[in-house]
């Protein structure tokens, strides 16, 4: 098998890590934002059809969730238009879309972990603007495969893992919701997934599954837990030769302070329950996550490395 892949985002958390991961499969073809800009669908349109890559794997998105109540137009063009107008090319082209949406697009009422098929009703405009994307993917016809995964963080980038460690070392203690529930997922168990989907689909050809998938971390946590988990899993890499001042420096905080929504508001609302049931893609394509916590034990061992 050997593929004409094209990855956009490539300076994203996942986008970075799908690069390497996407390799084995072909020729990997990476969009950064300074040469593509999502910004401009009809610009997006053209280059794909300067490429004609066989697969199209879409993690450019604007996934500043706060920002987006205030910017709701760019939200809806980078998350929904773009999209939409590579859906539309890779109809005409017979190409496959692989393409990341978000627990954000349910409203988080329900209290068992969400399944592909339930209500959406997201609460936010970035889950608007997702739900959007997903819709307009699926009304061009085009082969494609819908990922949803949710709290992705990776070692590098704008991410609640770093922004945890960076308070660590500013205070005492940490004071985090506790009311809003999901499973942590590291952006290379996202990256590594991926090729498996993509080599999958082309193996069964027109028989392939498609639609849409929960990709997530096994269990669940809240944001709160997230946070404590993270410190003791730094604490007990702390003896770890670090590469960099990031990652060996001693952190202040020893504990996290469990606190309500109701006391860290922010612009965009978010659902109380994001936990995503991944059944679906395991009896699809044969894929399970590790449990969230396993996840981070081995982004925090990369880092150190």
């Amino acid at each position: 098998m050997s593929l004409r892949i094209l990855v956009t985002g490539a300076t994203g958390q996942v986008g970075w890590q799908l690069q390497r991961t996407l390799a084995p499969l072909g020729e990997v073809i990476a969009w950064t934002r300074s040469q593509v800009n999502f910004d401009i669908p009809e610009q997006v349109a053209d280059g794909l059809k300067q490429i004609s890559p066989d697969v199209v794997v879409n993690a450019a998105a604007y996934t500043a969730v706060d920002k987006a109540e205030s910017d709701p137009e760019t939200a809806q063009t980078v998350n929904a238009a773009a999209p939409g107008r590579i859906a539309e090319e890779l109809a005409r082209t017979g190409g496959l879309l692989i393409h990341y949406s978000t627990d954000y697009v349910f409203d988080g009422s329900k209290t068992a972990p969400y399944q592909e098929d339930d209500a959406t009703n997201p609460l936010n405009v970035y889950g608007k603007s997702k739900l959007a994307g997903e819709q307009q993917i699926a009304a061009s016809g085009c082969r494609h495969i819908i990922l949803r995964t949710s709290w992705v963080y990776d070692i590098r980038g704008k991410n609640f893992l770093r922004t945890v460690l960076r308070l660590a070392r500013e205070k005492t203690e940490l004071r985090m919701v506790a009311d809003q529930h999901g499973a942590p997922t590291w952006a290379r168990a996202i990256a590594e997934a991926t090729p498996h989907v993509v080599a999958q689909c082309f193996k069964a050809g027109p028989n392939s599954p498609h639609g849409t998938f929960h990709l997530s971390a096994a269990g669940q946590t809240t944001w709160a837990g997230f946070a404590q988990q993270i410190l003791e899993e730094y604490e007990s890499l702390a003896e770890w030769p670090a590469d960099t001042g990031e990652w060996g420096a001693p952190l202040l905080a020893k504990r996290v302070v469990p606190i309500p929504t109701s006391e860290f508001l922010t612009p965009a609302q978010r659902p109380a329950n994001s936990v995503l049931s991944n059944e679906k893609l395991a009896l699809a394509f044969g894929l399970r996550l590790p449990d969230w916590k396993i996840q981070l034990r081995l982004a925090l061992q990369d880092a150190v490395r």
